[in-house]
């Protein structure tokens, strides 16, 4: 697939679709494409005419294969437990189908060759997987106690600890009391001023990577969106929870760099066969282990360095008197800031330190994300864009950006909206069942539902 654009401004894209394959056409002119916008084509901005964009996205329209490992993989996943969910139906996946390509590719295809309710065999686990919102509500809503975060915590306790994501629900619970009140008026205004800055580097890069262009005569700038707006959210999210900048969008940071690395050994884990990390001497033995250690160091010794000068300089008061601090003139207006001044909310370094870091990991990717395909749909349709294009011009066109301008962007707000109607992140939630349970059947499942034992892992799709 590919798109044709003329522009004037690499942000402000009046896209025309030059092919418009595999794509599902509803109101907003796209439910789904062949595969993930990866790159966009920048040409000079010099060059004679409009310059032309290019949105390239990967098929995913090949046949899946099954190689030897996957075979044997499934067998031994059927063989641990295929024989404790009855006759739910099976679905067999490769590793390769959960990481080759966006996640609700793979969970659409499954659900439509095994119904809403399936367990899904791939790589050392089976799961359960739901695609039917009664269900999902059984399971989210109505015996929400009879069920924890499971693997997701699993993975996730090395990095994030007991942060907001793989937190149990008592200490979920109290967290959230203590950071919802850091969301105040004054914060978000305040960080209209830090999302204005960062996006400003990334535009001026853009524009000094046309310019640099034109000057050798090429005509294409190739960008990854996706790693570009990660690049940004990063920037903000160090600035708006941490007052600490990662400079991403203009080089490589250490710091993101090792929660890269500590992620990338997070997915090892979730399709290894034996936890072999568990063992008293692999950290130090096994080369990726030890240095998943190192990353975790250079995480912690950041995060550690950045709460230890926030408590050097603690100045606590009531929560009331921290939300009418006068952000604008702040040096340091970080959420980080409000939750260590913040009078009777005294917390462990510990805990401080997994709460920033969910904020940190779990910000930046769906963000990037989510602006992507916003950006790819809007290339769908020529006319939206120039209806969103046309509110930026007359909402933001005023001077200063404000946060009550924001809000006025309400045709923009639906665009994102959909887009994770369309898009969601994540794609899906996982929970574990703590006791034997029965599932509804879901839509075209058994009228009797599916008993389930304890333990059972489950993903809830959320597409």
């Amino acid at each position: 697939m590919s798109l044709t654009a003329t522009s004037t401004s690499p942000l402000q894209l009046p896209f025309s679709t030059s092919n418009g394959n595999y794509l599902q056409r509803n109101d907003f002119g796209a439910v789904g494409t062949s595969g993930f916008p990866s790159k966009y084509h920048f040409p000079s901005s010099k060059t004679k005419g409009s310059p032309l964009i290019r949105c390239q996205s990967a098929s995913t329209e090949e046949p899946k294969t099954r190689n030897p490992l996957d075979k044997a993989s499934n067998l031994l996943t059927n063989l641990l437990s295929g024989g404790n969910l009855g006759s739910m139906p099976i679905a067999e996946g490769a590793v390769s189908d959960l990481f080759s390509r966006p996640l609700f590719f793979s969970l659409y295809d499954w659900f439509i060759e095994h119904g809403s309710v399936y367990k899904l065999a791939f790589g050392p686990k089976a799961f359960v997987v739901v695609s039917d919102p009664i269900v999902a509500r059984h399971i989210l809503r109505e015996n929400a106690f009879s069920y924890d975060k499971g693997v997701l915590a699993d993975i996730l306790e090395p990095i994030m600890g007991k942060g907001l994501i793989p937190a149990d629900f008592d200490t979920w619970k109290l967290r959230r009391k203590v950071i919802a009140p850091g969301f105040h008026a004054l914060y978000l205004e305040a960080m209209v001023k830090v999302f204005t800055q960062c996006s400003e580097r990334s535009i001026l890069k853009i524009e000094e990577l046309l310019e640099g262009e034109d000057l050798h005569g090429k005509k294409t700038v190739e960008l990854d969106l996706e790693a570009e707006f990660s690049s940004l959210a990063l920037d903000i999210i160090g600035l708006g929870v941490f007052n600490y900048d990662f400079g991403s969008v203009t080089k490589e940071s250490p710091v993101i760099k090792a929660v890269y690395g500590a992620l990338f050994e997070a997915e090892h884990r979730s399709t290894f066969y034996v936890p072999y990390w568990k063992f008293p001497l692999a950290r130090w033995l096994v080369p990726r282990q030890r240095k998943f250690q190192k990353d975790l160091k250079v995480i912690n010794e950041c995060l550690d360095g950045l709460i230890r000068n926030a408590k050097e300089t603690r100045q606590e008061t009531d929560v009331e008197k921290l939300q009418q601090r006068d952000y604008s003139n702040l040096k340091d207006a970080s959420l980080l800031r409000f939750l260590v001044d913040m009078r009777g909310a005294d917390v462990d370094d510990r805990q401080l330190r997994d709460d920033l870091m969910t904020m940190l990991i779990a910000g930046h990717e769906t963000t990037a994300a989510v602006l992507t395909w916003a950006v790819f749909l809007l290339a769908q349709n020529p006319s939206k864009m120039k209806k969103a294009q046309a509110e930026i011009d007359q909402v933001l066109g005023q001077g200063r950006l404000t946060f009550e301008l924001i809000k006025q962007l309400k045709y923009i707000r639906l665009i994102v909206v959909e887009s994770l109607r369309l898009y969601p992140q994540p794609p899906l939630l996982i929970r574990r069942s703590l006791k034997p349970d029965v599932l509804p059947g879901g839509y075209k499942g058994d009228k009797d539902g599916y008993a389930i034992p304890a333990g059972t892992d489950i993903f809830v799709s959320v597409s």
